[in-house]
């Protein structure tokens, strides 16, 4: 079994209704989102996914998101855009954009360097 990563960044601002705190308040983050997925066997030339394939990927999903207020953006105009959602939804999208034989293992969405969240479906 082979496990892949790739990171992308994306700037964005939001704010979590309902929050009755300071997040409730407009701000911003530079997200950092974490891909991993998971294949059997390598390729014919000896790789188990293209680095390039799925970060072209996750750039299509992350381009609608960057530098906007998410919670002007589907579906977070309904949802609240928080790291959980954000993952959720990353990996809702991008499930559907791999090939056979490639499982998505993973999504995490940081918020800053310190705090973040992994959605691993159960």
């Amino acid at each position: 079994m082979y496990e892949i990563s790739v990171e992308k960044h994306f700037d964005a601002a939001h704010y979590l209704r309902g929050y009755k705190g300071k997040c409730e308040n407009l701000h911003g983050h530079r997200y950092s989102i974490v891909v991993k997925c998971s294949v059997e066997k390598l390729n014919d030339i000896g790789l188990a996914y293209d680095f390039t394939d799925l970060k072209a990927h996750l750039d299509k999903i992350l381009e609608r998101y960057d530098h906007t207020c998410l919670n002007d953006v589907k579906p977070f105009d309904k949802i609240n855009p928080s790291a959980e959602n954000i993952a959720t939804t990353i990996y809702n999208e991008l499930k559907k954009k791999l090939g056979d034989g490639v499982k998505l293992v993973s999504v995490a969405a940081w918020e800053t360097p310190q705090q973040g969240v992994e959605f691993r479906p159960g």
